[in-house]
């Protein structure tokens, strides 16, 4: 059973000539969930029910916890998804419209996970919603398809929550030898978690996370990003919540597609010409989607 599906690789006009470069879009909004969690949800779910899992518990602030709720119920298995009080009313009407139990738990996402893993039992199995390699070998399976789809990019721009889009984009770079080309990496400055552990030299744990992009709202990345980001040619960005709402508004505009703020800091970067490419760069955007997205979200 294929949970996620294979997603649309198109070339921006738009973008190619407000960049002066050649940019590609990996469309990941495309997925039934709206969101490339459900590459990695959908991945580990399948993973664990051949292993004899009886249900799933998860936590999440969005996105993640959409795609483990649909992942189970394409299986046919309970899900049980714990969120925080941050979650948005959107998400958790979302998350119940998939079939799963909801629980809101702790102000922020750390004690929705402590609840979630009080939870798990023998045959109920946890899922994490960005910090497990079978989580990234879900989602390395997007280079697969761009490089199979006849594009080798010179350069990958992605946003940077809890590290596993980051994480799977490099597992896979690195399986198409591609693993030298830059790599942006993209945060708003109020959740900028790998910024700092890249300044820090160190994996560091962020005192507060804000603003507006709440799905990148991780106040530590996973190590395996981190490792991943020192290891490879990869770049740390941040932006404005400013910066990315607009982006979002442009790329509605331009490709009548929404997208929600932890994806429009990726577009930014080109919006608002933050990286200068060479005109015959291929420059691959993971377009990485907003599950829960309203035009009310970003209308701010």
């Amino acid at each position: 059973m294929e949970i996620s599906i294979r997603t649309p690789l198109i070339h921006s006009l738009p973008l190619s000539q407000h960049s002066g470069c050649e940019v590609w879009l990996k469309m990941e909004s495309s997925q039934p969930t709206g969101s490339f969690k459900l590459r990695s949800a959908g991945h580990i779910c399948q993973y664990y029910a051949q292993k004899g899992a009886k249900g799933f518990i998860s936590s999440s602030g969005g996105n993640a916890g959409i795609a483990v709720a649909h992942s189970g119920r394409k299986l046919g298995l309970p899900v049980t998804v714990v969120v925080p009080e941050t979650t948005s009313a959107r998400a958790r009407e979302l998350i119940e419209l998939e079939g799963a139990r909801l629980i809101v738990h702790g102000k922020v996402w750390s004690e929705a996970n402590d609840h979630a893993l009080s939870l798990v039992t023998d045959d109920i199995f946890y899922i994490h919603p960005f910090d497990n390699p079978l989580l990234w070998e879900g989602i390395s399976t997007i280079v697969d398809e761009v490089v199979n789809d006849g594009l080798r990019p010179d350069a990958v721009i992605l946003s940077v929550g809890g590290g596993s889009l980051l994480s799977g984009i490099a597992q896979g770079l690195e399986k198409h030898q591609l693993d030298h080309i830059p790599v942006y990496a993209v945060e708003t400055h109020g959740t900028a978690s790998l910024n700092a552990s890249l300044n820090a030299g160190k994996l560091v744990r962020l005192d507060k996370v804000s603003g507006i992009a709440t799905t990148l709202a991780a106040s530590q990345v996973c190590e395996n990003a981190f490792t991943v980001a020192r290891r490879l040619n990869v770049t740390g960005m941040q932006v404005s919540d400013e910066e990315a709402v607009n982006a979002c508004r442009h790329f509605l505009d331009d490709h009548r597609v929404l997208t929600e703020p932890a994806c429009g800091v990726s577009l930014s970067l080109l919006y608002d010409r933050k990286v200068q490419f060479n005109p015959a760069d291929k420059v691959l955007v993971i377009v990485c989607g907003g599950a829960s997205v309203t035009r009310e979200s970003i209308n701010v």
